[in-house]
C-alpha cells in the first residue's frame, strides 16, 4: 500500500507528517533528562523503557573526558544516541536508539528549553529544581511514548495546572541599575532586572495581572583582532618592578569581525491582535547603496519569523506580528566582515623575562565604547606556560581581581564593571619552570567575554512599539539593547 504524506505545520511546534506516524518511519525519543554542570540530576523521563537510567551517568562520564569547551552535540555509546545542548548552564539531554534526525531532537530541546523558561521564568538550576513537578507534567504534554506531541505554550496552557515557583535568578549587578531595560522615555522608567524572568502562565501572586510585553535587541559579536608586533626581550637586570627594555605591541589589525542578532519578543498579554515594530528608517540588508538622512543601519541577511508580516517593511521598515504569550524570535539578521564602529576593546601588550627568571606579562587594556556606556561582567583570559607555578599581581583599580589557574593553564582576569574611554592596566608576574624564550611563544591569544548593556554594535534601533487594539487597563512596553561576546580574541 502506498503511504500517503501529508504535512502538518504548527507555528511553534515540530513538523509531523502523518505517513511517518501511520508507518513507524518518525524516530522515537528514549529519554529526557536535565542534568547541572556537575553532573547532578535535576529531571529524569524514561518514555519506552529501552534503555537504563545508568545512561546518564554514562553520559556524563562521556562529555566530562573529552577535551576542549565545546563538546560534539551527538554522541554514541553502544546503540544508544546522545543529542544534547547546553543552556541556562544545565545539559539538556535526549536519548534515542532509532536513526534519527539530530536535527529534529536538537530542535526539540531548543524548543523544551523555550517551554520552561516560559512557564518557571528562567532556565537555571535553582529554577529547576523548584519547579521539578511543573516539567514534569510539560514532559508528559509534550512527549506521548516518545512521540513528540506539541511545542507550542498557548495550546499547553489548557492542560498545565501546576503553578510556577518564581526564583529572582542570582546577579552580580542589579541590572536596572546600567538602565538594561527600558527605552528612553519622558518619565525615564526602568524595569527590574527579573521583571521579564516570570513565568508567562502566571500565578495568583502580585505580578500576576500584569499587562506587559519586553523587545529584546540581542547581538553576538565574534572578533580576532591580529597583533601588529610584538617584543620580547631577555633582560638581564632590572631597575624596577618593570624591565628598561621593553617593547609594547602596537593595535592589532582587524581580522574578523562578525554580528549575529535577533529581535526577541515576550509577551505577557493575554490578548493582542497585533504589535508593529519600527526599525530604523535607514536600516539596509545587503550591499545596497544607503541613501537619506538618519544613522545608516545595515545587515548582510535578515530572515522573519512566519508569523512576521512584510507588507510595511520594505516601505517604512515596520514589522507586524500577531504575538502570542510566551518568547518568540521575530527576527534574525546577520553582518559579516565589517564593524560600523571600532571595537569595544584593544589590548596593549607587553611581555618580559627579568633576571630572576620569571614572566612579566604587563597588560593595558582599553574601553573604545562611547563615554556613556560601560561593559560588565568582563572576563579575560591570558594563556600562559604549561609551566607556571605562582601568579603574583598589580592591578590598577581594587575592584579587579586575577587567579592563576593551573589546569587550564591560564590566567584569569576579572573585571566587573568597565567605563567606555576608560583604560586599566594590570601586572602579572609569574613563576615559571624552565623558563625559556620557546615558553615566551606559549603566551596567548587573549580571549574576552563581557556584555554590554543598552547598546548594539551594528546601531539598530526600535523607533517605536504599538498594540493594537489599545489594551484595556494599564500596559507596559520594554526595549532592551544588549551586546554578549560570542567569541572575541586578540593575538599577542
Amino acid at each position: 500500500m502506498k503511504a500517503v504524506t501529508i504535512g502538518v505545520t504548527i507555528p511553534g511546534q515540530v513538523t509531523l507528517t502523518l505517513s511517518r506516524l501511520l508507518f513507524g518511519c518518525w524516530k522515537m525519543i528514549s529519554q529526557v533528562f536535565i542534568l547541572s554542570s556537575k553532573g547532578d540530576h535535576l529531571i529524569y523521563k524514561d518514555f519506552r523503557g529501552e534503555a537504563g537510567k545508568d545512561a546518564v551517568n554514562k553520559f556524563y562520564e562521556m562529555v566530562t573526558a573529552l577535551t576542549g569547551d565545546q563538546p560534539p552535540v551527538v554522541m554514541k555509546h553502544k546503540e544508544l544516541h546522545f543529542v544534547h545542548i547546553r543552556q541556562g548552564g544545565l545539559y539538556w539531554v535526549a536519548t534515542t536508539k532509532a536513526d534519527a534526525s539530530p536535527f529534529t531532537i536538537i530542535e526539540f530541546l531548543n524548543r523544551l528549553t523555550a517551554l520552561v523558561k516560559d512557564y518557571c521564568g528562567c532556565l537555571s538550576e535553582k529554577s529547576v529544581q523548584m519547579n521539578f513537578a511543573l516539567i514534569y507534567e510539560l514532559l508528559d504534554e509534550v512527549v506521548d511514548f516518545g512521540y513528540i506531541q506539541t511545542t507550542s505554550t498557548d495550546i499547553l496552557k489548557n492542560f498545565i495546572q501546576t503553578e510556577a515557583v518564581s526564583s529572582k535568578p542570582f546577579s552580580l549587578f542589579d541590572l536596572s541599575n546600567v538602565g538594561l531595560f527600558g527605552a528612553d522615555t519622558q518619565q525615564n522608567k526602568v524595569a527590574p532586572s527579573a521583571a521579564a524572568t516570570r513565568p508567562i502562565v502566571s500565578s495568583q501572586g502580585e505580578q500576576g495581572g500584569k499587562n506587559e510585553i519586553f523587545v529584546d535587541v540581542i547581538e553576538r559579536m565574534s572578533v580576532v583582532i591580529g597583533a601588529n608586533f610584538r617584543g620580547i626581550q631577555l633582560v638581564v637586570t632590572v631597575l624596577s618592578h618593570r624591565c628598561n627594555t621593553c617593547t609594547d605591541s602596537g593595535e592589532g589589525v582587524l581580522m574578523k569581525a562578525d554580528i549575529e542578532g535577533e529581535i526577541r519578543v515576550k509577551c505577557y498579554m493575554p490578548s493582542c491582535s497585533e504589535m508593529r515594530i519600527g526599525l530604523n528608517e535607514e536600516f539596509s540588508i545587503g550591499k545596497s547603496q544607503l541613501s537619506g538622512y538618519g544613522a545608516a543601519v545595515r545587515v548582510d541577511e535578515c530572515s522573519f519569523h512566519q508569523a512576521v508580516r512584510l507588507d510595511e517593511f520594505d516601505t517604512y521598515r515596520i514589522l507586524k506580528v500577531c504575538p502570542s504569550q510566551g518568547e518568540q524570535t521575530v527576527m534574525q539578521y546577520q553582518l559579516c566582515d565589517d564593524l560600523p564602529t571600532a571595537p569595544p576593546f584593544r589590548l596593549f601588550p607587553s611581555i618580559e623575562r627579568d633576571s630572576c627568571g620569571r614572566l612579566l606579562m604587563y597588560l593595558k587594556l582599553r574601553c573604545d565604547l562611547p563615554p556613556k556606556s560601560a561593559a560588565i561582567n568582563v572576563s579575560i583570559t591570558i594563556p600562559v606556560p604549561k609551566g607556571s607555578l605562582r601568579l603574583s599581581q598589580e592591578l590598577s583599580s581594587p575592584d579587579q581581581s586575577a587567579e592563576l589557574q593551573p589546569k587550564n593553564k591560564a590566567v584569569h582576569w576579572e573585571i566587573p564593571r568597565f567605563p567606555g574611554g576608560a583604560q586599566l592596566s594590570a601586572l602579572f608576574k609569574l613563576e615559571v619552570s624552565g623558563l625559556s624564550s620557546a615558553s615566551l611563544q606559549e603566551v596567548g591569544p587573549v580571549s574576552l567575554s563581557f556584555e554590554l548593556p543598552k547598546y548594539t554594535c551594528t546601531g539598530l534601533q526600535i523607533r517605536f512599539l504599538r498594540l493594537s487594539p489599545i489594551q484595556p487597563g494599564p500596559s507596559q512596553r520594554w526595549v532592551r539593547y544588549v551586546t554578549h561576546s560570542d567569541s572575541y580574541t586578540i593575538r599577542i
